[in-house]
């Protein structure tokens, strides 16, 4: 069923909560999980429903995710048929090339909508992380003659300094969004969007064209909250594990959390395996006195020190007599011999001095940046 649809990912967002790990990247290509880049996720659950026709709007700081995605070849969109298209923003005479929200984004590749042949659109963002496939969603959408599904999970814990985009859903017995609430301070569902949602072509372009005409820039705060109790908007559960980048706190927890086995099979279900650019690196390589217990090691690391409860990407080096615990260590970080990180988060190509102690908490890690000296 959902070879009638087509997938719309808005790659724009920017949180600023995120700090110094979306200086020079989008949140789109934020690592995540050892070797994996949040993009992938979404992009993998929309292949794995069987959509080939996949356009990605970008805004800024786009660069690292084209690099990573280049012809869409790990996900099998390098295709002579539809594929993965890249939607940049350009400059004419009506779009100055900056968007002011969602909106401005997607009137922008109206183009690139009218002409996918695909009825229905699965319009997506890309911070929230999870692994599903979208049929029985789109079923549910048609059986109940919806004009938007939103699909949600149920979030019990809520902290005021995460927020970001969070948009909570309030049903009725059948299922039917009765109330939209968008960064409510104290929310009054714990029904929380997974930033996911089913909308047929036609009615997403009438949407963005009145909203546009308006002055409204936002989707989901100018459309969906709006209209609420005009469009039929229905909600879809899902059960499964949720993680939703939002801040560096949440970013630290949902990569620590991997290390739980059955959060890691959820997360990486065989059934739906999550794809990602192939790198060809060896294998990890382990000196004589390591002790690594309880960790996440990607290919082509070298540990010769200590390492428990952390995840490391590719390339990372532990030195002899250096200890590295619950941290998140990015491609190609150096630890020297008698470096301590505790509740770190080291970017891409930092270099840890002999005999330098950093430690954070669980609450407030500390976030080294990319290419930093320490």
């Amino acid at each position: 069923m959902t070879d009638n649809a087509f997938g719309l990912i808005y790659t724009g967002e920017s949180n600023m909560q995120l700090r110094d790990l979306t200086t020079s990247r989008s949140i789109a290509a934020v690592p995540f999980g050892g070797r994996y880049r949040c993009i992938d996720f979404v992009l993998s659950c929309m292949v794995n429903s069987g959509i080939s026709n996949i356009g990605l709007i970008t805004q800024k700081n786009y660069h690292s995710l084209m690099d990573h995605l280049g012809s869409g070849k790990e996900w099998d969109l390098n295709r002579k048929r539809d594929g993965l298209f890249i939607l940049p923003p350009f400059v004419t005479k009506e779009n100055t090339g900056i968007y002011k929200g969602t909106v401005d984004a997607l009137r922008s590749c109206m183009g690139y909508v009218r002409r996918s042949p695909q009825r229905y659109c699965i319009l997506s963002g890309s911070h929230t992380i999870y692994n599903t496939i979208y049929d029985e969603m789109l079923e549910a959408h048609i059986k109940n003659g919806a004009d938007i599904t939103v699909m949600y999970s149920v979030e019990s814990s809520f902290s005021p300094d995460d927020q970001f985009d969070d948009l909570r859903l309030q049903t009725d017995d059948s299922g039917r969004v009765t109330d939209l609430e968008i960064d409510p301070y104290r929310p009054k569902s714990d029904f929380q969007s997974c930033d996911v949602f089913i909308i047929e072509k036609t009615l997403l372009e009438y949407l963005i064209e009145d909203a546009y005409s308006h002055a409204d820039h936002d989707f989901i705060r100018d459309v969906l909250v709006k209209k609420v109790r005009s469009l039929k908007i229905y909600g879809y559960r899902y059960d499964g594990y949720v993680a939703r980048l939002n801040s560096i706190g949440l970013f630290y927890k949902h990569n620590m959390a991997l290390l739980d086995g059955s959060v890691r099979q959820d997360v990486f279900n065989g059934e739906h395996p999550i794809y990602t650019k192939v790198k060809d690196e060896v294998p990890a390589r382990y000196g004589k006195g390591a002790e690594v217990t309880n960790s996440i090691i990607a290919d082509g690391c070298i540990i010769e020190g200590t390492v428990k409860n952390s995840v490391l990407f590719r390339g990372v080096h532990v030195a002899k007599d250096a200890v590295v615990e619950n941290s998140i260590l990015m491609q190609a970080t150096n630890v020297l011999e008698g470096g301590q990180l505790s509740h770190v988060v080291a970017d891409k190509g930092v270099t840890v001095k002999r005999g330098r102690k950093i430690a954070g908490y669980d609450s407030f890690p500390v976030v080294l940046r990319k290419n930093m000296t320490v």
